[in-house]
């Protein structure tokens, strides 16, 4: 049961004039208790774990929750897979006789060698996902192996077909030099950078991802994708740190809800602001500020770099990294700040700036210490339209910090995951402007992966710790407007 004292930090936040949030964010619902005239306070309370009792999170009254693959100690799955760790990015699936299907990145970085069982795609790399099947209280059923030899799993999408897509933030490869780590990708047997598909079914014979890359989809630090079947495009999103980053679409060769999966051979585009040549949307914006916007074509989204086997490439990282969104600056396309979470919702593409908002860089693309010197960003494209709305800006770290991976309720709140070094949040975004607390980590490791069940009953969400835990989280989500 919840203890005495609530956890308020935070809980008084900055509120936005509802009409400034007009149009695209529409689709979001209004937090029905403040009616838009006044933030909501939602006390948090530390609360034991329904697996031993052990409090791990601060959530609000009436709530409970259960965590599972807590790899603190070695966590070995159904199929015999060790689970690596690095809990990230998250999809939900309705499965068997009201189960749940889990399909999980795990975002592990360098040549450290494949995890679980089949065929990886590159053996010496340690990323990929596994899939869970859960009860909607959060008790494992079963657990497999469903992509392996991938690398930094970060984020991805859930594809209205039944299936995951999961992406790479890097572009390491044996044709590329090594990375801020230092590793050596001569060590690499593959390129990478690409997204990939997994199918989201529970038997681990059928819910494997072919190993194969979408590579016309592109070779660059893919953060997360989102798919609108109006448009038939899939949206991506790209978080290259150092460098400006791009906000993309994806065209595939033949319509996926027909097919019934991701083809690869598609075009590629990235986001351009009509009449503002190379728009630096990394700096602060007027809340609901609205952008009229086309596209400009990639001509060359796979490339491949010089590289003789064994030795360390000629190519840079940073060269690499950068490649792909270079092609798009040349002709105008927009700058952004660290493009993370993403989620596409009744026609309307929602995705975080993580640090959007504050003074513009010093008109380069480049930024050692990262790209933007805000505190984070919510955008909301619309294809319809097409056009992009700054839909919230956070005025500082007491009131948003650093925002990463997001997805929608039932009833259409945004609920964004924190990712900063000091106490981490999930949030809920009403479409007035008005954030409240949902759940508090008080390790400081961040919050990645929320997604929610079919159903809406329990919210899934990882801890991406140096290993990792996944939660599930229940209670009365529409009396704290969620």
């Amino acid at each position: 049961m919840p203890a005495d004292h609530p956890v308020e930090r935070r809980a008084v936040l900055r509120t936005a004039a509802a009409a400034s949030l007009a149009g695209p964010f529409a689709g979001l619902v209004a937090d029905p208790a403040a009616a838009g005239t006044k933030p909501r306070t939602v006390p948090l309370f530390p609360t034991p774990d329904e697996r031993d009792g052990v409090v791990r999170l601060h959530v609000p009254e009436g709530f409970r929750y259960r965590s599972f693959h807590d790899t603190t100690s070695t966590v070995v799955l159904t199929d015999g897979t060790v689970l690596p760790g690095r809990h990230d990015g998250m999809g939900a699936f309705p499965g068997p006789d009201g189960t749940v299907v889990l399909v999980r990145n795990h975002e592990v970085n360098g040549p450290v060698g494949a995890f679980g069982k089949g065929t990886p795609y590159d053996t010496a790399a340690g990323g990929g996902t596994t899939t869970i099947q859960v009860t909607r209280t959060g008790e494992v059923v079963r657990s497999f192996t469903s992509l392996n030899g991938t690398m930094m799993n970060c984020s991805g999408g859930e594809m209205p077909w039944g299936a995951w897509v999961t992406c790479e933030e890097t572009v390491n490869g044996p044709d590329v030099g090594p990375d801020f780590t230092g590793a050596p990708n001569t060590l690499l047997t593959q390129p990478h950078g690409y997204v990939f598909e997994v199918p989201a079914n529970v038997f681990p014979g059928e819910g494997q991802g072919s190993r194969q890359p979408i590579r016309s989809a592109g070779r660059f630090a893919h953060e997360a994708v989102s798919y609108d079947p109006e448009s038939g495009y899939l949206y991506l999103t790209e978080d290259d740190f150092g460098f400006a980053s791009g906000f993309y679409r994806y065209k595939p060769p033949s319509d996926p809800m027909v097919v019934g999966h991701l083809e690869d051979g598609g075009t590629l585009e990235m986001l351009r602001i009509v009449g503002m040549p190379n728009a630096h949307l990394e700096a602060a914006q007027v809340q609901g500020a609205t952008y009229l916007t086309d596209w400009v074509p990639i001509e060359d989204a796979d490339p491949e770099f010089p590289y003789t086997p064994g030795e360390i490439a000629p190519t840079t990282n940073d060269t690499a990294i950068s490649y792909v969104a270079r092609q798009g600056w040349a002709q105008g396309a927009a700058y952004f700040s660290r493009l993370e979470g993403q989620v596409a919702r009744a026609g309307v593409v929602y995705f975080t700036s993580t640090q959007g908002g504050g003074p513009p860089e010093a008109g380069n693309t480049t930024a050692p210490s990262g790209f933007g010197n805000g505190f984070g960003q919510v955008w909301a494209y619309h294809p319809g339209t097409a056009t992009l709305r700054c839909v919230f800006q956070s005025s500082g770290r007491m009131q948003l910090d650093l925002p990463d991976n997001i997805t929608t309720s039932p009833r259409g709140t945004l609920v964004v995951c924190e990712d900063n070094s000091d106490s981490n949040y999930i949030r809920g975004l009403s479409r007035d402007g008005h954030l409240w607390n949902i759940a508090l980590n008080p390790t400081d490791d961040e919050f990645a992966g929320s997604t929610f069940g079919p159903g809406g009953r329990t919210l899934f969400v990882n801890i991406q710790a140096g290993r990792g835990r996944t939660f599930a989280i229940w209670g009365p989500w529409q009396s704290i407007g969620v």
